[in-house]
């Protein structure tokens, strides 16, 4: 059976010489030397990912521990919904 897909929001930001792929609605990270890098380094961690969670038969737990949503009729799971995506500003330190 050919695997589902779904819409994630993956952040994409650098980080000194690297390109830092960050999935807010699965905590998964990784890098890459570029943007290209970080995508497919990205697409291949989601499928190890998912292909770890069916061997142990904890897809359902950790995905709705993630805030996932079993649809009723499918064995499939929707992500959580993301209402806004903007910038805020907030106090940090600055120059330590």
């Amino acid at each position: 059976m050919p695997p589902n897909h779904v819409k994630l929001q993956v952040i994409f930001y650098e980080e000194g010489k690297h390109v830092i792929a960050h999935a807010p609605t699965l905590d998964l990270t990784t890098q890459g030397k570029d943007l290209r890098e970080a995508k497919r380094r990205f697409a291949e961690l989601v499928g190890t990912f998912f292909e770890e969670l069916e061997a142990d038969g904890t897809v359902e737990e950790v995905l709705t521990s993630h805030g996932w949503k079993k649809q009723s009729r499918k064995k499939t799971f929707m992500p959580p919904k993301v209402i806004k995506d903007t910038t805020v500003s907030v106090p940090a330190p600055v120059g330590a």
